[in-house]
Parts: structure tokens; sequence; C-alpha cells
């Protein structure tokens, strides 16, 4: 048996796959960030997990991606932890999140771009991650991603910005009341998620002059702040999205890049977990070169 695992700091989705690769069991638990929790308490949200107690005996294989995990230390620590509760496992491999970004769409050198409820940019040489730029986060940072979306819409909204005709639908959609909304945000312990919700907005009017416009000058942010930062790997290698927003935003990013001179790109992705689980079905662990 398989088991994967995508922690952040708040929740840790955990994967089980069958050795015939058929079935698969889901487990959520609290995140285990080793930067967070303490060794004790990462071990004991583990071993108080009832599903994963049931196989962890037949668990062979682990493959664990998580938030704080971008030092050897933090690695090691968090593999000492899983040995210690999946005494039968022969391959314990640990690395941050943006690995599984990474390896759910490709094994081969390309630049990785993630848009979801934040952003990043990457590139990746087919063993190894390279970043050219800090990931400040999403007060600093961001473009491109839910966060920045709903942020562009929330400032238009208040600042009586938003057409008439898109103003009813979105109120109708959202509470938009100021004392509620700035509750969320600086009362809320995720305010970037609660600001990446409003983002489905300018999709679903995304034919909308308005919200086209916000979309298309996010993504340009992305593309001159991030991408751009790959200017010597952009001619030679793939550039690849992961996340819901780059998947949604398929169209407006290819002509983005396209009037940017970049070249387009031709795969997407939109929840890396579940394209990384698929490729442990179809056999494609071979490939993965942190194995």
């Amino acid at each position: 048996m398989i088991l994967v695992a995508d922690s952040g700091s708040t929740k840790c989705d955990w994967v089980l796959v069958s050795n015939n690769k058929k079935k698969t069991e889901r487990v959520r638990t609290k995140g285990l960030n080793p930067a967070i929790l303490n060794e004790k308490d990462i071990l004991k949200v583990i071993q108080k997990n009832k599903d994963l107690n049931d196989y962890k005996d037949r668990v062979k294989e682990i493959y664990f991606f998580g938030a704080g995990c971008n030092t050897e230390k933090s690695k090691k620590t968090i593999s000492q932890i899983l040995a210690t509760q999946f005494v039968n496992a022969k391959e314990i491999v640990v690395e941050e999140d943006l690995m599984l970004a990474v390896l759910s769409i490709t094994s081969k050198p390309a630049i990785v771009c993630i848009l979801g409820t934040g952003s990043n940019c990457c590139f990746f040489n087919g063993k190894e991650i390279h970043q050219k730029n800090s990931a400040m986060g999403y007060l600093l940072m961001d473009e491109g991603s839910g966060n920045h979306l709903g942020k562009k819409l929330l400032r238009a909204y208040f600042y009586n910005k938003v057409p008439e005709d898109l103003k009813f639908s979105l109120e109708k959609e959202f509470k938009l009341k100021p004392q509620k909304v700035i509750s969320k945000l600086y009362d809320s312990k995720l305010p970037n998620t609660y600001i990446a919700k409003h983002a489905r907005f300018l999709f679903e009017n995304k034919e909308h002059p308005f919200c086209k416009k916000i979309i298309e000058e996010s993504i340009n942010d992305f593309i001159e702040n991030q991408l751009k930062s790959y200017n010597d790997e952009i001619i030679s290698y793939p550039i690849y999205f992961v996340g819901s927003i780059g998947y949604f935003a398929q169209n407006f990013i290819n002509k983005q890049l396209k009037n940017n001179n970049i070249k387009e790109s031709h795969r997407f992705v939109r929840r890396p977990l579940e394209s990384f689980i698929q490729r442990i079905k179809t056999g494609d662990m071979k490939l993965l070169p942190v194995v």
C-alpha cells in the first residue's frame, strides 16, 4: 500500500492507494507543519487517527509533501516520525509542498507556475526545484492567484467601480456588508482564502468586459513579475500551470503569453494531489525523481 500526504499548516490530506492501485482511501487530519508543531504533537496527530492506524502495518511506501518541509532538518524530522508509525514502510520520501505541484504535471525539466488561492513559480531541472524570487505570500505577492483576483474585485466594489449590471449579481452571491467583510479580513485566520472565493464570480462572468479586464491584468501581472524572471529558461523549456485558477484561466493565460511573445502552455492541472495519485495508478512512479 502507498500513502501520499499533502500537508498545509491547517490541514493534511492523506490518500491510501491499494496494492493493485485500484482503490483509494482518503483521510484528513490537522496540518503537520514541522515549523509550527513539535515532533511529539505531529506523531500524536497521526496516531490518534483511526484510519491511519488501521492501515499502518500495510503501508510500504510514503510520499509526504508538506508546508515547512523545505530544509534537510525538517525533512528528516517528518521522515523519522513517519518511520516510527509506519514500521513496514521501506520507502519514505518527504518534500516541500511545491514539489507536489511540480510532480503532478511533469517529471522532466520545465517551468511550473502555480495559480490557486496563492501563486508561485519555479524551474524544475528534473531533480530539484529552483526559485528566483522569494515567496512573500498574499500580502506582498500572489499575482494571478485567486487572492489577487478577489482583491481586485473587492477593491472595485468598495470604490463603486463595478458596473451596475454586475453589481446586483455580485451582491446577491456574496454578503458584502462593510463590517462583515472587515471582520473576515482582519479577524479570520485565513483572510486570503476568504478573498480568493470571490474570484469565481469573475470566471462566471468572464465574457463581461469588466471581469475580462481584471483577469487579463492579473495574469499579465503574474507574467511580468514571476514568469519573466525565468527568461533564460523560457527559451528552452515548456511552461506548465497547476491550480484551479490556472485551470479555469487557460485561454486568458495563453492569450497573455502570446501578447508577451512567450510560447503557449499546453498542460494545465487543476488538482495536483489528484493528478499525482493518477500517476501512481497508471504506473508512472518510476518517473518520479525524488524516489
